[in-house]
């Protein structure tokens, strides 16, 4: 296992959990009206300098800009610090792997998370990073990154929950609960942000139907649950940075949906000029820049005070709306990276990853995986990612936990506890990597991606991917390995997708491993030997290398984002992928039986929330988990027909042998629609259909 290089910076400095919301925590919460009354009142006793200076970041302009390049948020970075009436400001930290400062637990990516298809342990996820961020000082988590999987080569696809508004929707509404337990979260990038590359310049063309039904939805599902700050992303919409957007941040985010907490820009170059204020910008992040001309803007009466006013308002209500939550008693130094938060994480990336692929090596043999461990007697472990710390991207989302369990780690660890010989070759010589393979029962190759491939674009690193096959040594290496050793498992490590259909002859078994976080080498181990079962399902299209997909170019000046993308592309166009969305195979075997729609609820909108039950029995030997996915088929923004839309999904894990599970499944449908389907996957051939009895409907 490895250990990270110590630092200075370490461990957050004595008391740092008092200092995130500093007085205001020992106050009794408020309810709406009394909260208002004393926000009015701390706003009324500031001077409009004071007011102004919560607008923007505290740190000096040049200094902490240094320290961003040296250090990206190595300790909360504050913004509207003011002593004299006991405010703390507001105190940042990143995400969404973990807390970005000191020595967090790093968890699976979010792309990672989303394979589990569980907001509950999304939340449970989120409760613990709300703990280690107050614990370290900081009061705001600025890691619910929601933005829409539109094309899977965008490098920071692995921040995100894939490609479907739902799931988005409900995972980072799950996360966003969690935290705010403890401290306030921040949703991002808002609005139509995925290209990485060209984000500080690109202006997304968008048809307004497209916008409010496809790259809306799920920010509108995390501002319901309530969450504290939206941040604005760097792109254009339509024409105009986001960061000055009247329309999508006053007229919609403020207006439409009643958001009444405070939008903060990204960092930097998330303002382009002062007048963003009258456009709803109430927060520039992480330093003062622009915002300070607007002592002078309001001299002129080019920025009104209400405007200031209300801004400094909304950044006040969230402090003390916030301020009085939490429990005390979990904000000790020994908490960080705890073994409970570890094995939070262990248990997030054991159930995120993804059995995509498992035949058998020879005629007349069982499948590669489980490996059989009273067979076997020698593992070849191959690939310098399998001996790699690959947590993924190293920009803004860079966590840095006290240990990281590679692949090798995790194999060596639970081969011992089988009497199985590992041995390791890093892959660079194909003939010696082929030789070892052909000498051990089974082979294991780890490929993929890492921080330099995909990421946040930082110069000579990172960004969006140039291709989606994997690296070219890599299927080298898959095929020699393959070729050696017919009993062969390749673990694939990334962000999004791979298209491996160049490599699949000489692959049997493939799991998506994703960026699994600090303890993802234990899991990985642990499910590879049939220790545990593969939980994961995909929360994106998988393709090859001739599916089309969406117009993508890495350095586009304007780019149009139209109403098909993902697996209502797929089905749109009549293709079929590598692998539907919601595709994940087990190590034993589920029968459905008895689907059928036992409520409709009329709901005030003029929607139905309907919901679907089915039983599902474990027919294999083994214990297993199944995911039932219900969609519904709609037509959503400019496309004309009627498309499979994921509206609902259940989990039922660790269903024992020969013993049944009932799910039921809630869903919100228009009243237009008819039927509901259920699957395993949103491949239209494979899923059931269901009617919508009338005479069922209850008025609620």
């Amino acid at each position: 296992m490895s250990h990270l290089r110590s630092t200075d910076f370490d461990r957050p400095p004595t008391g740092a959990a008092e200092t995130a919301f500093g007085p205001l925590a020992e106050r009794q919460p408020l309810d709406e009206a009394d909260l208002e009354h004393e926000v009015n009142a701390l706003v009324d006793q500031m001077s409009v300098k004071e007011r102004i200076s919560l607008l923007s970041g505290d740190d000096p302009l040049l200094a902490g800009l240094n320290e961003m390049v040296n250090w990206y948020n190595r300790r909360p970075i504050p913004a509207g610090v003011l002593p004299r009436l006991g405010l703390p400001g507001i105190r940042f930290s990143d995400g969404p792997r973990g807390v970005v400062m000191y020595r967090s637990t790093a968890f699976p990516s979010s792309m990672a998370r989303a394979a589990t298809f569980d907001p509950s342990l999304e939340a449970r996820i989120g409760d613990v990073i709300g703990v280690e961020t107050r614990t370290q000082g900081a009061n705001l988590f600025a890691g619910v990154c929601i933005n829409l999987l539109r094309h899977p080569a965008w490098g920071r696809s692995q921040e995100t929950y894939g490609e479907d508004p739902h799931l988005v929707g409900e995972m980072g509404a799950a996360l966003t609960r969690g935290v705010q337990r403890h401290v306030m979260a921040c949703v991002k990038h808002y609005a139509a942000n995925s290209m990485e590359n060209s984000r500080f310049w690109v202006d997304v063309r968008i048809d307004d139907r497209d916008l409010h039904d496809i790259y809306l939805p799920h920010f509108k599902r995390v501002v319901d649950e309530g969450v504290a700050s939206v941040m604005t992303a760097y792109n254009r919409v339509n024409g105009s940075f986001c960061g000055h957007h009247r329309y999508l941040v006053t007229d919609v985010l403020k207006g439409q949906w009643g958001f009444d907490g405070f939008v903060m820009s990204d960092f930097t170059f998330g303002v382009r000029g002062p007048l963003a204020v009258n456009n709803g910008m109430d927060l520039e992040m992480p330093q003062t820049a622009w915002f300070r001309f607007l002592p002078a803007l309001l001299r002129r009466g080019s920025v009104s005070q209400d405007r200031i006013d209300d801004a400094a308002r909304r950044l006040v209500r969230a402090q003390l709306r916030f301020a009085p939550r939490g429990e005390p008693d979990r904000y000790l130094p020994a908490a960080i990276a705890s073994p409970q938060h570890r094995e939070l994480a262990h248990e997030a990336a054991a159930r995120s990853l993804v059995l995509l692929r498992n035949e058998p090596p020879q005629p007349d043999a069982g499948p590669v995986l489980p490996i059989d461990t009273a067979r076997t007697t020698s593992i070849a472990v191959i690939g310098e990612l399998a001996a790699f710390e690959n947590l993924g991207d190293r920009g803004s989302s860079r966590v840095y936990p006290p240990e990281v369990i590679t692949v090798l780690d995790g194999l060596r660890e639970a081969a011992q506890r089988h009497g199985i010989d590992v041995h390791y070759d890093d892959g660079h010589d194909l003939t010696s990597a082929a030789s070892l393979a052909a000498r051990c029962d089974t082979a294991v190759t780890v490929v993929g991606t890492t921080w330099r491939d995909e990421g946040e674009w930082v110069g000579r690193h990172g960004g969006d991917r140039r291709s989606l096959r994997l690296p070219t040594p890599h299927e080298a290496l898959v095929r020699a390995v393959g070729g050696a050793n017919a009993s062969h498992a390749v673990v694939l490590m990334g962000g999004s997708t791979f298209a491996t259909d160049p490599v699949e002859r000489f692959a049997p078994a493939i799991v998506m491993a994703w960026y699994p976080g600090m303890e993802g080498g234990r899991a990985i181990a642990e499910m590879l030997l049939g220790e545990r079962e593969p939980e994961g399902r995909l929360p994106l299209t998988w393709p090859t290398t001739t599916t089309k997909l969406p117009r993508f170019r890495r350095w586009a000046r304007r780019i149009t984002y139209g109403p098909l993308h993902g697996y209502r592309m797929m089905e749109a166009t009549d293709q079929q992928p590598g692998h539907w969305f919601g595709h994940g195979l087990s190590y034993t075997t589920f029968a459905w039986s008895h689907p059928r729609i036992t409520a409709v609820t009329s709901r005030p909108d003029g929607k139905r929330q309907v919901t679907v039950t089915i039983d599902v029995q474990n027919l294999g030997p083994r214990p297993g988990t199944e995911v039932v996915q219900v969609y519904v088929p709609e037509q959503l923004g400019s496309h004309p027909g009627r498309l499979n839309t994921l509206r609902g999904a259940a989990v039922a894990r660790d269903v024992a042998p020969g013993t049944s599970a009932t799910l039921a499944i809630d869903c919100v449908v228009p009243a237009s629609v008819a039927v509901v389907r259920v699957g395993r996957s949103a491949e239209p051939g494979g899923l059931i259909e269901l009617s919508i009895e009338r005479d069922e409907t209850t008025q609620g």
